[in-house]
């Protein structure tokens, strides 16, 4: 009769879910999808800095303007 231990560690200790080929080849599709998403990642972290400034730009303009506007008010 087998224990739950046991069988946990037969299951962690065999890991049957993981494939590790022989052929390293079979590592090359992986490898390139993984850097197209590395890659697109970056782009889209600069793409949304970027936005996130002109945004920030817009506001402090907006600010600005709203300031003036109150001051202008109680002249």
């Amino acid at each position: 009769m087998f224990s739950l231990i046991s069988i946990i560690n037969s299951f962690v200790l065999y890991m049957p879910f993981l494939y590790f080929p022989e052929d390293k080849s079979e590592y090359i599709p992986a490898a390139i999808t993984m850097t197209i998403f590395g890659i697109v990642a970056i782009l889209t972290f600069v793409l949304i800095k970027r936005v996130s400034k002109k945004q920030e730009a817009k506001t402090k303009e907006l600010e600005e303007q709203i300031n003036r506007e109150r001051q202008n008010e109680h002249l």
